[in-house]
């Protein structure tokens, strides 16, 4: 849904405003609320191209540039038209090297968040022609902006701002750029918002306040950066003036210094100096009538505040008047019977199908005159659908592990706003049960990419399509790559090295093309028979894959990049034998063993026998002896010798 909305068509350019002069600044939280107490630690004032800290006149720190996701700092042509130094500076962002879809992404805690932006042209880039751009808040378009932008907001700016839920814990504004159009941005504001603010509780917490009109009737423009008067949630309050009808006299009222009860309470915090001030009409017949820009596509929250300030009126059915709004009669107001005087009201109303532009609101006299002291006017922009968390976070491991570049604007959610492109190369469709967005196809062939593929892939569940052909990818796949959804795979032309993973192959997988990488080991069958079965599969330029006709043969125990399927099995079976031997032998000599196993003496037999031998060669050589001595005496020997 387009929202054409332009709050530089309101009166609310508040550069050209004179510098505001300091002022006792009294007790924004005299009640010691816990929700008050921690709302500065999640504050931000981003001085948007600002180099330094500072801090205003009025005491309000101002943070240099920061939380972007690329972009470049750049200045108005004529600084010296603005009084604040944060609507000074600004930063921009070229299509060309920054992608067409930047954003500031902040940290805080999830919750409710007003959220405001400054935005100024005054020619900074000296070419005369102020961009068109969109921006979006967690993924929703709220802020279009074409050009030419009016005069006065070209040179003097204009401020949007809204409340917005923060589901993830980091508050995304993005800046999506329309052809060569640089977006700018000069200061962004976020501040938190009691979670029930603004009936909440009923309108759900999946929508988004865009800020048609806030307006303080019968006062001054206040709120913080701008006077020393506080806001518990920073809205500024504008006067009314430009909105209601030129025709109709009015007479503006003061509270003369009376306390105002009721004020100042949670969840809205809505603050005591609103209803110090009022107007009515002069003449008691008149009707006091507000005209509101507003989109007929879009339904609208307005908030009415009234205070019976008049001390002339003290008691009920002195004033009473009936609330039109859209020439419908919506409801009839005695301030003084609901709350009594000096005490304030606050009530409520959604229109919708709206027929016509502007909205008419107006306040039409029953008895006396009747009396406003303030006006808010709500558009109610129904947060787009996001993507799905899960695949948001295999999106950012991805951009990582890929190392995409900053100039294809991979910023913000992936997927949303659905008015828009997705990021540069993805592809989205709403999920099955219609709940979310979910990432189908990536393209990002020859974008120079040098990084590898991130596990956290196997979280993209919905995945038809991956081309990351003719890049310098490397590393192994990882098994996730498996998809059951995957139909395309196109990972050719990269340094991707190891094995496949067995994983990948589904069902449904009919191209698979991995040519040209250096991969290594048998190919799994599973995926070979994408190309048995009709389908197309390319593994060449893979010196190290083996398995397959058209692949040389696999090593009988081992591939190159480790052992293959049959190595594993012969070394299992191998071991399990060692085994089996080992158990064996610790059985025979442990268990098996008798009395004598350790008695290493020769048996009884054995060394009788020998004993006999022995004298046998004692007794032979006797006999030689005792014949070698005879024949030395001359005598004769009668013995033969053997």
């Amino acid at each position: 849904m387009l929202l054409l909305f332009f709050l530089l068509s309101f009166p609310f350019l508040l550069s050209s405003a004179p510098t505001p002069t300091p002022s006792p600044k009294p007790n924004p939280n005299p009640n010691n609320d816990p929700f008050l107490s921690g709302v500065a630690n999640f504050s931000y004032n981003i001085d948007c191209g600002g180099t330094a800290n500072f801090t205003s006149s009025l005491g309000r720190a101002w943070l240099s540039d920061r939380f972007f996701s690329a972009g470049n700092p750049g200045m108005v042509a004529e600084p010296h038209r603005f009084s604040q130094p944060q609507e000074r500076t600004l930063r921009f962002f070229p299509p060309v090297s920054s992608g067409k879809k930047n954003c500031y992404s902040v940290p805080v805690p999830s919750g409710r968040y007003y959220i405001r932006t400054f935005t100024v042209y005054d020619n900074y880039d000296a070419k005369l022609r102020s961009p068109s751009f969109d921006v979006s808040v967690e993924g929703t378009l709220v802020f279009t902006w074409r050009s030419p932008w009016p005069e006065a907001a070209a040179r003097s700016g204009a401020y949007s701002d809204l409340i917005s839920p923060v589901l993830d814990a980091v508050a995304h504004v993005c800046f999506y750029s329309m052809a060569t159009d640089p977006p700018v941005v000069a200061s962004l504001e976020i501040a938190p918002v009691h979670p029930l603010a603004y009936d909440a509780a009923s309108t759900g917490p999946d929508l988004i306040l865009v800020n048609y009109g806030r307006l303080t009737a019968g006062g001054n423009l206040f709120g913080p950066g701008f006077t020393a008067d506080p806001d518990a949630f920073s809205r500024v309050w504008q006067p009314d003036a430009g909105f209601r009808s030129p025709t109709v006299k009015i007479k503006a009222l003061s509270a003369g210094g009376h306390q105002i009860f009721g004020s100042n309470q949670p969840p809205n915090y809505f603050p005591t100096l609103l209803y110090e001030t009022a107007v009515t009409t002069v003449d008691p017949a008149d009707a006091l009538q507000y005209l509101l820009p507003v989109d007929t596509r879009l339904s609208y929250m307005i908030w009415f505040h009234f205070a019976e300030i008049d001390a002339g009126v003290n008691s009920a059915g002195r004033r009473v008047f009936d609330v039109v709004v859209g020439g419908n009669n919506v409801t009839r107001i005695d301030i003084f019977k609901e709350v009594g005087g000096f005490t304030a009201f606050k009530w409520h109303y959604i229109m919708e199908n709206l027929t016509n532009t502007p909205l008419s609101v107006e306040l039409v006299p029953v008895i006396g005159k009747p009396i406003i002291c303030g006006l808010e006017n709500y558009a109610m922009v129904p947060l787009d659908m996001a993507t799905v968390p899960s695949q948001v976070v295999a999106m950012r491991a991805l951009k990582e592990s890929l190392r995409i570049p900053t100039r294809m604007g991979w910023n913000g959610d992936p997927c949303a706003p659905t008015i828009w492109d997705a990021w540069e190369g993805v592809t989205c469709h709403r999920s099955q049960d219609g709940q979310g967005l979910v990432v189908t196809q990536l393209d990002l062939a020859s974008q120079g990419l040098k990084g590898y593929i991130s596990d956290q892939i196997s979280l993209l569940t919905n995945l038809v399509s991956l081309n990351l052909s003719s890049n310098s990818l490397g590393g192994t796949l990882p098994p996730g790559l498996g998809q059951e959804s995957l139909v395309r795979l196109d990972l050719s032309s990269n340094q991707f090295s190891g094995s496949i993973p067995g994983s990948l192959g589904s069902s449904t997988l009919q191209i698979a093309l991995l040519n040209n990488n250096e991969l290594d080991g048998q190919v799994p069958e599973r995926l070979y028979s994408i190309g048995v079965h009709g389908g197309v599969i390319d593994l060449s330029g893979n010196k190290g894959l083996c398995g397959v006709p058209s692949l040389p043969a696999c090593p009988l125990f081992w591939d190159k990049g480790g052992l293959n399927e049959t190595g594993k099995i012969a070394i299992g079976v191998s071991c399990g034998v060692v085994l089996i031997v080992v158990l064996l032998v610790i059985y025979i000599v442990c268990i098996r063993r008798g009395p004598n196993d350790y008695d290493f003496d020769f048996p009884q037999d054995f060394t009788s026998i020998a004993a006999k031998r022995n004298r046998y060669h004692r007794q032979k050589s006797l006999m030689l002896l005792e014949m070698e001595t005879q024949n030395s005496n001359g005598l004769q020997s009668t013995v033969n010798t053997i």
